[in-house]
């Protein structure tokens, strides 16, 4: 039976994109994900098998990736079947194979219940293909169980790596404390941070921002700053993700004109503001009404190119009906809409004709926001 002409274009494109990483081009993995959803395995398999008669076939992270684009709708018995396969197309079977399907098996959405099966084939593909686990394929491991919120057995998987002389990496511990910290257990995760530096497991920007994300939402600015200085003092380098943390704290206890100064001093930092550092300033402000704030927040995020959180754009919104500026409202909607047209469908289009539908009368003040405009004068 001949491809849709759809399939035939993307197998175009895998062979172009495949490359040394063991994970499928974003457009790959999506398109697999898709079909799975709408139960096309037929045509997955259509898709995929064709892959490994490419020209890559001889390389392990390509067939890996097809692998993993198997285990990522579900296919594992496919997904087995292409390991099994890698020998007889000349590559070699290691350890990237197995974390590869494992990987992707990790990342399937929660729904299709696929993760499950990480544990058992950690034990199995080893056994069946002679593969020794890594560092990453135990990490992949503790993942799983931290996604399952059995935190604890990561200890257990600890010990059995340092019973093989394996290297427990500041990834593993960072994975721990990020789930000891959301299942509200500070105190062991403060106890797995000491155990790092016993251990001489020197920890790097992400562990140091879980420590971050946790003093954000549990403790005071100064502690998140008490924090940041020490990264430094480490030779660290705070990231964008560690000043999101900073102003998120500073927005969480009403300093808005903190949150601001962190703000506007990101550039000089090297650090270049992202979709979450719009959406925390712009509810922030816009509960504040500080509506000039809010404009030049926005101004920035269309600079940039982000269209805004809409969740924000709603409380601001709202903010400025309440504020009798209803025709204010309404010129940040039609701005955005004029910036990304193609985003403005279904919940953007309601609130559109929300604000449209509240605009009946002047507003009693004009919000001076010139720098409103993006770049290209639209």
């Amino acid at each position: 039976m001949a491809l849709p002409r759809r399939h035939v274009a993307l197998l175009v494109h895998a062979g172009r994109c495949f490359s040394a990483s063991a994970v499928p081009r974003p457009a790959f993995v999506h398109e697999v994900r898709h079909l799975a959803l709408l139960r096309r395995f037929s045509d997955i398999e259509s898709l995929l098998e064709p892959l490994k008669d490419s020209k890559d076939a001889s390389s392990e992270p390509f067939l890996a990736s097809v692998a993993a684009a198997y285990a990522s709708a579900g296919m594992v018995a496919q997904a087995l079947r292409t390991l099994e396969d890698l020998p007889r197309l000349g590559s070699p079977l290691t350890a990237l194979s197995l974390n590869a399907l494992l990987s992707a098996l990790n990342h399937s959405p929660r729904r299709l219940g696929h993760r499950s099966l990480v544990p058992e084939l950690f034990s199995d593909v080893p056994l069946k293909f002679s593969i020794a686990p890594d560092a990453v394929s135990y990490g992949i491991l503790v993942k799983y169980h931290c996604l399952a919120g059995e935190s604890k057995k990561a200890f257990t998987i600890i010990k059995e790596m340092e019973e093989k002389n394996i290297e427990v990496t500041s990834v593993i511990y960072t994975t721990i404390l990020d789930s000891l910290y959301k299942d509200s257990k500070p105190e062991d995760a403060e106890m797995i941070w000491k155990e790092m530096g016993t251990k001489g497991v020197k920890p790097d920007l992400p562990a140091y921002n879980v420590r971050v994300m946790h003093k954000a939402l549990c403790g005071e600015p100064n502690e998140v700053l008490d924090l940041i200085a020490e990264m430094e003092s480490a030779g660290l380098e705070p990231d964008i993700i560690t000043y999101n943390y900073l102003i998120s704290c500073y927005c969480k206890h009403r300093k808005t004109k903190d949150a601001k100064k962190v703000y506007h001093g990101l550039e000089e930092k090297g650090c270049v503001p992202n979709s979450v550092t719009f959406m925390n300033l712009l509810s922030a402000l816009s509960k504040n009404r500080d509506f000039v704030g809010c404009m030049k927040v926005l101004a920035d995020c269309m600079k940039h190119s982000n269209i805004p959180d809409l969740g924000s754009i709603k409380l601001l919104v709202k903010e400025l009906v309440k504020a009798s500026r209803p025709r204010d409202a309404r010129r940040v909607i039609t701005r955005l809409e004029k910036k990304f047209p193609g985003d403005f469908v279904g919940d953007w289009k309601k609130l559109e004709k929300l604000v449209r539908s509240k605009d009946g009368k002047k507003s009693d003040q004009k919000i001076d926001a010139p720098h409103m405009e993006d770049r290209n004068g639209n």
